[in-house]
C-alpha cells in the first residue's frame, strides 16, 4: 500500500527507538526503550510501508550511529553527543538543522513527552518555512504529569507551557487517549483540530517465531514488569507487594534506567530473594517471547498516558494489573481484560496479583478479551489514521 506515496514528512523526537544491537552492555540506564520511542519507531516503519518519506530527528544513545537508514524511505538523524545524560542538549544543533530540513519536508510531526525543547524547535521551523504541524502528546505534563519533586514541579509549570502553545498553535494534536482529547476540548482546543490515535503493536514482530524463552529457567506462575526504571513507573510498588504476596510466583522486572540501583537496594532491603528478579534491558524484538512466557503483566505507574507494554500483553492474550491513572482505563477494562489498583496501593497490587496467579480461568478469560482487544491497536491500520491527519492539516492551516 503506498497511499503516502510522494509525501515528505519531517518527524521531531527527544526519544527514538535505538537500532538493533544498541545500546551497549553497560550503557542502559538512560531509559534506552520506553513507548514513546517504541511508538515513534513503529509509525515511522508502518508509514514507510505506505510510501512515506521521513527525516527523524533526534537524540543519540551511546552506541547509535549519527545517520541510520530505516525502512526503505526513512532516514533517522541523531543529533547531541552519545552521552547517557543531558540529552536534552540535541536542542543547539537541532534549532540550526530542524529548519533548513523543513525546507524539503510538506509538514512537520513533532511527538512530545517530557522535553521542553521540542514544541519551540517545531514551531519555529513550522512557521518559518510555511508548512503545517502535527502534534503528538505522548506524556502531557499539563494533564497527566504527577509531581513528586522539583524537577516535576518546574515541568509541570514550564513545559505545561510550552505544551499548550503548541496545542493551541498546531494545525492537527493526536491525543493516545479519549480522555486526554477530552482534556484539550475543555481547555479550548477545537475538536476538529484534535483526534485520538493510539499507539500501536506490530503485528508482524507479535506473529513471528519466539526462538529462546528470555524466562528459561524462572518457575511460573511469572508476574512481568516490562518497561523503563523511571520515577515514573513505580516499581518499588511492585517490589513492596512482592513481598505481600500469598501465593507463590516469581515476579521478572524486564528494563533498565536510572531506577535501577535504588531498586535492586530496595530489593535487598526488603529481603526478596528469588522471588523478584531483574532481566536488565530486553530489546523490542525479544518483548513478544518474554510476554508469551509470563503469566500476568503488572504495571504500577504513577502516571501514564497510555502503556505500550499494556497494547503488547493485550496482544499476547496476556491479563494486566495496573493502576487506574491517566489513560490506562481507556485501554484496561476493569474486571474485563485485568484489574486496576489505585496508584500507590501496595496492598491492593498484592491482592490483585493473588488472584489472578490464582485463578488460571480468570487469567485465560482476561487474557481473550484482550488479545480480541487488541484488533484496535495495530500500526498497519493506525498508520491510516495518521494519514487522515497530514491529509487534514495539509488541506489548510489553522494559524
Amino acid at each position: 500500500m503506498d497511499d503516502g506515496a510522494g509525501l515528505r514528512v519531517l518527524r521531531v523526537c527527544s526519544v527514538f527507538e535505538p537500532p538493533r544491537g544498541v545500546p551497549l552492555p553497560g550503557t542502559a540506564r538512560f531509559d534506552p526503550v520506553g513507548g514513546m520511542q517504541t511508538h515513534t519507531g513503529e509509525l515511522t516503519r508502518a508509514l514507510d510501508a505506505r510510501g512515506v518519506a521521513q527525516t527523524v530527528v533526534t537524540t543519540r544513545p551511546p552506541g547509535a550511529p549519527r545517520v541510520q537508514r530505516l525502512g526503505v524511505r526513512a532516514q533517522v538523524v541523531r543529533l547531541g553527543l552519545p552521552v547517557t545524560t543531558c540529552r536534552q542538549f540535541y536542542a543547539v544543533p537541532a534549532a540550526w538543522l530542524v529548519p533548513r530540513l523543513a525546507a524539503s519536508a510538506h509538514l512537520l510531526h513533532a511527538h512530545l513527552g517530557e522535553d521542553m525543547a521540542v514544541i519551540p524547535l517545531a514551531l519555529a521551523a513550522a512557521r518559518l518555512r510555511g508548512i503545517p504541524l502535527v502534534l503528538t502528546v505522548h506524556t502531557s505534563v499539563r494533564y497527566t504529569l504527577v509531581v513528586r519533586d522539583l524537577r516535576s514541579a518546574v515541568l509541570k509549570v514550564v513545559g505545561g507551557w510550552f505544551e499548550e502553545q503548541g496545542e493551541r498553535r498546531a494545525d492537527q494534536v493526536i491525543a493516545l487517549t479519549p480522555r486526554l482529547a477530552g482534556l484539550l476540548a475543555a481547555h479550548g482546543i477545537p475538536g476538529e483540530r484534535v483526534r485520538v490515535i493510539p499507539s500501536g503493536v506490530r503485528t508482524a514482530l507479535f506473529g513471528a517465531p519466539d526462538g529462546a524463552d528470555p524466562l528459561a529457567g524462572v518457575p511460573g506462575p511469572r508476574v512481568v514488569f516490562l518497561g523503563r526504571l523511571h520515577a515514573q513507573k513505580d516499581v518499588d510498588v511492585l517490589l513492596r507487594a512482592a513481598a505481600l504476596l500469598r501465593l507463590p510466583a516469581q515476579v521478572v522486572v524486564a528494563g533498565d534506567g536510572p531506577e535501577r540501583g535504588r531498586l535492586e537496594e530496595l530489593h535487598r532491603g526488603l529481603r526478596l530473594g528469588r522471588r523478584v528478579r531483574f532481566l536488565g534491558f530486553v530489546a523490542h524484538d525479544r518483548v513478544p517471547a518474554l510476554l508469551r512466557g509470563a503469566d500476568v503483566l503488572v504495571m504500577p505507574s504513577r502516571y501514564e498516558e497510555l502503556g505500550t507494554a499494556l497494547l503488547e500483553a493485550m496482544q499476547c492474550g496476556l491479563p494486566v494489573v495496573a493502576t487506574r491513572t491517566g489513560g490506562i482505563p481507556d485501554v484496561v477494562g476493569h474486571e474485563v481484560t485485568g484489574l486496576l489498583v489505585r496508584p500507590g496501593d501496595v496492598a491492593g497490587f498484592a491482592a490483585a496479583i493473588d488472584r489472578l496467579v490464582g485463578d488460571a480461568a480468570l487469567r485465560s478469560r482476561f487474557g481473550e478479551a484482550g488479545r480480541a482487544r487488541a484488533a484496535d491497536y495495530r500500526w498497519d491500520g493506525l498508520a491510516g489514521h495518521v494519514l487522515d491527519v497530514y491529509r487534514a492539516a495539509l488541506g489548510g492551516t489553522t494559524r
